[in-house]
Parts: structure tokens; C-alpha cells; sequence
């Protein structure tokens, strides 16, 4: 509770002198974790979170956040094991090869450190070994697979060439089984909301431009 009101004080009242402009503020509270401007910002520059539907929206990677907070809990109760070292090196260079020169900048207006971005990718790489964990069992039966050959086979055509099930059973299994964990999770991060406590705080429609 201290932390929320020293952050909710701060987040009102930090502005710039010289401009007066708010520098940070609470976009929601997720079972009493904050999300801040600062943190979606981020996400956004750093491509960690689906881009939005529309320029400058602010509303789907606050969703992005809101819901990887609900299934971090998650891991967070079942306490999966850690990733490697390596892993988490790899999944930090990805992060700054797509990010490129911008990428200490994007920190540094973020107010974190690089071994604070390292624990976000870690938890990550947590959060993907969860799922896999609890959704990637799933084998398709032999009827669901035949269903899904007929109902995508335009798009597993090859040359305008409608190819035999039995030349791609292995690629459509993939892509039924991708899809039912999809749906499967989907369905149960929907459920995970449904009993979280989400305050999401009035905020402006678009993120602020970067320079």
C-alpha cells in the first residue's frame, strides 16, 4: 500500500518545471501492481508487446501488459524452472538488435537499467515455458486433423495446387495444435481477469510521440 500511494503522489505530481509536463503516470492497477506510462512506452519502443491496431494507440499494449502482469502471477505460484543464462543473453540481444541505436535511449527515458530489462526477459522466457508446460500436451485426433484440412486447404495450397493430406499431415497437425493453444490459452487468461482486481485509470487515447 506505501508503495502504491508514494507511486500514485509521484505519478500526479511529478511534472518538469520548465514545462510543466507530466513525466509519468498510472495507466492501471493490477492486483495492486502498477502499470505505468513509462512502462507501456517501453514495451511499445522495444517491441515486447503486439502493436496496436491503431497510430499511437495506447489501449492494446496496456492490454498486452495487463495480462502477461495476470499470467506472470501465475509462474510466479507454480515457479517453473529458471531459464539458462544463454537464454536469457539471447532473447536480450534480440531486444537490442530490433531496437538498434535507439536502444539505450529507450532505457534511459524509461528510468531502467539494462539487468532490469535482463529480469523482464527472464521472466519472459518463464512465462513461454509455463504455457508450454501447461498447453503444449495437446495431440489432435485423427478427425480434427481431416477437419482442418478441409476447412484451411486454401491456404495450403502450393502453385494454386490443392495438396494431399497425407503430404502434409505433419504441417497441418502443426497448425491445429498451434491454434487449439491459442484458443486454450485465450480462454483461460479470460478466466484469470474475470478473478483479478483490474483498475484501469483514466488516461489519454494515444501515447505521447517519441522524438
Amino acid at each position: 500500500m506505501r508503495r502504491f500511494v508514494i507511486a500514485a503522489v509521484f505519478a500526479m505530481t511529478a511534472i518538469t518545471a520548465a514545462h510543466a509536463e507530466i513525466i509519468d503516470r498510472i495507466l492501471a492497477v493490477v492486483n495492486g501492481a502498477l502499470i505505468m506510462q513509462s512502462d507501456v512506452m517501453m514495451a511499445v519502443r522495444l517491441e515486447l508487446v503486439p502493436g496496436s491496431g491503431a497510430p499511437d494507440s495506447l489501449a492494446a499494449p496496456l492490454d498486452a501488459l495487463i495480462e502477461r502482469r495476470l499470467v506472470l502471477e501465475e509462474v510466479d505460484r507454480y515457479a517453473p524452472p529458471d531459464p539458462g543464462e544463454a537464454d536469457v543473453d539471447r532473447r536480450l540481444n534480440e531486444v537490442r538488435a530490433r531496437a538498434g541505436i535507439a536502444f539505450d535511449a529507450v532505457l534511459r527515458e524509461s528510468g531502467i537499467s539494462v539487468d532490469q530489462l535482463r529480469r523482464q526477459m527472464r521472466d519472459d522466457l518463464r512465462i513461454d515455458a509455463y504455457l508450454v508446460q501447461r498447453f503444449g500436451a495437446m495431440q489432435p485426433s485423427e478427425e480434427e486433423i481431416q477437419q482442418y484440412y478441409r476447412e484451411h486447404q486454401s491456404t495450403l495450397m502450393r502453385n494454386g495446387v490443392i495438396r494431399p493430406l497425407d503430404e502434409i499431415r505433419d504441417l497441418v497437425r502443426s497448425e491445429l495444435m498451434a491454434n487449439q493453444r491459442a484458443v486454450m490459452i485465450k480462454d483461460w487468461i479470460a478466466g484469470l481477469r474475470r478473478r483479478a482486481t483490474i483498475n484501469v485509470l483514466p488516461r489519454p487515447s494515444s501515447l505521447p510521440r517519441t522524438p
